[in-house]
């Protein structure tokens, strides 16, 4: 549970406030394994802990606490729930914050597609919009969204940030032993959840059209797609070019990324859901590696702004095999991909850098009292 701490660690650092956490006692992941709370390490903050209903439940779960007399003890100046305004947890603390000490209060938000939800959650969601003072979605698309169900309060872009002490650039010798290449050869990589959505398929169906020289496919993740993915790659004979790595630890994982020459994400729309941000796009940037990714979602908008990659039309394989033939055979092409899109990133997404719009979102919250 430290892991989403960093940028309340970053933010303290650069603005001196202190900061109390309330987590869920234990939490089930999408696994099914038992996190416990913690502190990151060197973050000067107060863990306050409760159980909760519905565990696991993202949107659905509550906490058995009682905010209002906690609220009402305590001295705080500001209340930011790092979930969606629709889900139960944000709503229960934005009504025992407008029950006792009417505090300015901020939410977080992801959903990038307009969805007019059931009751009860229309109206806790409504409840929560006409009380925030400030929001942080991750993207212009999640904003826009905010406002077209009436949100009127402060906004502040909040992407996923990455570490520039973890992510950053490997060096070649370590590329090499991390994974091993023949001279020339171009590695190109997936990191990722193993669903169809992701657009395994395409990818697969792509690399299928390339000549079999100078280049293999490494891919990291796990998910109900495993198995049809193999199918697939033997189909295809790909056996003898794609190496599965399955989970990969995620403090590791910044050395995989930069360990690759091309990263790729082939995301695939769909009715309810299309790519959020792409953050290890995001992350492949950083640790000087150029991407390709479809135009799903905020894919294309994250691509086109930092300018670290190619774009193609989701679901085209004839496409993708176009631009990675391209990029194969032009290492120059992929180096000033690399160097522009991992100058773009450090300044714009990195830690200190969305920090430091958080906490001037949060002033701004606070001096509007």
């Amino acid at each position: 549970m430290t892991l989403n701490q960093q940028i309340y660690a970053e933010v303290q650092r650069i603005t001196g406030w202190s900061f109390t956490l309330l987590l869920p006692s234990v939490w089930k992941d999408e696994f099914g394994n038992n996190l416990q709370p913690a502190i990151l390490p060197g973050f000067n903050a107060e863990l306050v802990t409760a159980p909760v209903r519905l565990n696991g439940n993202i949107i659905l779960h509550s906490y058995r606490f009682n905010f209002r007399r906690f609220l009402s003890k305590k001295k705080f100046d500001l209340i930011y729930v790092n979930h969606e305004p629709y889900g139960m947890s944000t709503a229960q603390v934005c009504w025992a914050n407008l029950q006792t000490v009417k505090l300015p209060f901020g939410f977080h938000s992801c959903q990038n597609i307009y969805k007019k939800y059931p009751v009860p959650f229309l109206w806790l969601e409504r409840m929560v919009y006409r009380s925030s003072s400030f929001a942080f979605p991750i993207t212009e698309a999640v904003e826009r969204v905010l406002r077209q169900k009436g949100f009127s309060g402060g906004v502040g872009l909040c992407p996923f940030p990455f570490d520039p002490n973890l992510y950053h650039p490997l060096p070649e010798p370590e590329r090499q032993d991390l994974i091993p290449r023949a001279p020339g050869e171009v590695v190109i990589g997936y990191v990722g959840r193993m669903v169809e959505q992701k657009g395994l398929q395409t990818l697969i169906e792509a690399l299928a059209r390339l000549p079999r020289s100078n280049w293999k496919l490494v891919v990291i993740g796990t998910g109900p797609y495993e198995s049809r993915f193999h199918e697939l790659v033997s189909t295809h004979g790909l056996t003898d070019r794609v190496t599965r790595l399955g989970y990969v630890a995620h403090d590791l994982t910044p050395r995989y990324l930069g360990a690759m020459d091309i990263l790729v994400l082939p995301s695939e729309t769909r009715p309810n859901w299309k790519e959020q941000f792409g953050r290890v796009l995001i992350e492949a940037m950083a640790c000087g590696t150029c991407v390709v990714g479809s135009d799903s979602g905020e894919i294309p908008t994250l691509i086109k702004a930092s300018g670290g990659g190619r774009i193609f039309p989701e679901a085209n394989p004839g496409a993708l095999a176009d631009v990675l033939q391209q990029m194969i055979t032009d290492d120059g092409q992929r180096k000033t991909f690399a160097r522009v899109g991992g100058l773009w990133a450090n300044n714009n997404i990195s830690l200190p850098a969305v920090a430091t719009s958080v906490g001037r979102v949060m002033e701004n919250a606070l001096s509007d009292v």
